[in-house]
């Protein structure tokens, strides 16, 4: 029996898992992918949000504005970017009434430092912005973090400190028991005394199982589109238009890395795991950020993906023990700004179990990570030296990020490590360049084959179904042969 199952490896669920860690607690962490950060927490803004866009008084707001103010603390003591860059929502309106909302809503969840600008002030620090924008909301505590590293980061310090993860572990049923609950899985039964149900799209399925108290989730689709870090610079805040009832909209934002990304799209659609483009997404993301920043150069885009949100009917967290089932803990409904909240999220889950469950502190508990070494962060000397020692730091296997073999080996070896190229490309940046991996998978494929004994054959993209290699063209033409 575990104390504590938290079903997903997302930012909320990862988090929640850290935050347990602090506790004499067994913890288990259940993921139905093949590693953390595979679903949504992949693929969002990577925005921490300032906290004005929140109704005030709902749990949203609170979680926002307080995980907006760990996260500069946290990603010192995680070793993960956040830049502190502030965000800009900008009207093409002659009044600024939306604009005075949001600052009056801001002011009442305790957002600092907000300010209305007119458009010529917004154009001064914003200079691509359009000649159209008459005044802007400029609110100086937003900012941008990325959601790789902040997930792996959550992930990482949580097993350091003892937290299991079991991947490849999809709950088909939950059933409670007299002591707590019987997780039925592809990979056997679980049994824990309170669960945590992180599942994200999944999560209205999952509390449907155990409670009378019916929820639902729509999975809101969010299309994107990325450009290439040689025009890093053109915009340094994050650029929102005002927001509509589906959410803040099409914005245009640097990222912690130097790219910009253009999005997302907001599309209520029934298939959880519909995260295909499509040509009119991807249109309505051109359309719309050109409108705030005409000059954008769209030539430059390398990429575009989409990404799915969990939206609740009331655009509400729902955090808390299920009503009706004591011991299971809901943490659902996690859509923007759940990347800002999940500090303050996870926190906020572990401090209901401690109050539930009573466990003692655990003093021997890690509050530091340290990430994947960057040699082109070192001086030449620095960098030399380390080549020495291990010379795989001076083999370049990506030439776009120009990620060395012994990064990619890192990342393969740390705490709940990569085992797939889309696992390697997220925490080491290699395949994230111009060519999109079209150069470094094979070397990459060689090298996760190598560390983790398997056949080339063996080695995914991203899941069961990205199998890459087929067969071997020598072994089949000796076979034609014969």
């Amino acid at each position: 029996m575990t104390d504590v199952i938290v079903i997903g490896a997302g930012v909320c669920g990862t988090a929640v898992a850290r935050e347990l860690s602090k506790y004499k607690l067994s913890v288990m962490v259940l993921e139905k992918e093949e590693d953390v950060c595979v679903q949504t927490s992949k693929a969002n803004s990577g925005i921490v949000h300032a906290g004005y866009d929140a109704r005030p008084g709902t749990l949203m707001a609170e979680l926002n504005l307080k995980g907006n103010r760990m996260m500069e603390e946290l990603a010192q003591k995680l070793d993960i970017p956040f830049v502190r860059n502030g965000s800009l929502v900008i009207s093409f309106e002659e009044t600024a009434s939306e604009l005075e909302r949001l600052y009056e809503q801001g002011i009442r969840n305790g957002v600092e430092g907000m300010k209305i600008l007119t458009g010529d002030e917004a154009r001064a620090m914003e200079p691509n912005l359009s000649k159209e924008v008459k005044a802007a909301l400029f609110a100086p505590t937003a900012g941008i973090v990325c959601p790789f590293e902040l997930n792996y980061a959550f992930a990482e310090n949580a097993a350091v400190n003892g937290v299991e993860f079991r991947f490849d572990t999809e709950v088909k049923n939950i059933t409670k028991t007299g002591n707590g609950f019987e997780l039925d899985t592809n990979q056997g039964v679980y049994r824990a005394e309170y669960v945590v149900n992180a599942a994200g799209v999944y999560a209205d399925v999952l509390h449907n199982m155990v409670s009378g108290q019916k929820i639902r989730i729509t999975p809101r689709k969010g299309e994107y589109m990325l450009l290439d870090r040689g025009v890093g610079g053109f915009v340094t805040h994050v650029i929102f238009q005002e927001p509509s009832k589906y959410g803040k909209g099409v914005l245009v934002t640097p990222t912690t890395h130097g790219n910009i990304l253009l999005g997302p799209t907001a599309c209520d659609i029934e298939n959880r795991e519909g995260t295909n483009t499509t040509a009119e997404g991807l249109s309505e993301v051109r359309e719309k950020a050109l409108r705030s920043l005409p000059g954008l150069p769209l030539d430059q885009v390398i990429t575009s993906f989409a990404g799915l949100r969990a939206h609740e009917d009331g655009h509400e967290f729902i955090i808390g023990e299920a009503p009706d089932v004591k011991g299971f803990i809901d943490c659902a409904g996690i859509e923007s700004p759940g990347l800002t909240s999940a500090p303050a999220i996870g926190l906020y889950v572990a401090d209901l179990i401690a109050a539930l469950a009573g466990p003692e502190r655990n003093p021997q508990f890690i509050d530091t990570r340290t990430g994947i070494l960057d040699p082109k962060k070192l001086s030449v000397k620095e960098r030399n030296r380390l080549i020495r020692v291990k010379p795989e730091y001076g083999n370049i296997v990506c030439r776009c990020e120009m990620v060395s073999e012994g990064e990619i080996m890192d990342a393969i070896h740390r705490p709940v490590g990569a085992r797939t190229l889309d696992g390697v490309k997220r925490r080491t940046r290699a395949g994230m360049g111009r060519c999109q991996s079209g150069f470094c998978s094979p070397k990459t494929m060689e090298i996760l084959s190598r560390e983790w004994k398997l056949a080339q054959s063996e080695i995914r993209k991203s899941g069961k179904a990205s199998g890459i290699i087929t067969g071997i063209v020598k072994e089949d033409r000796k076979e034609d042969s014969e």
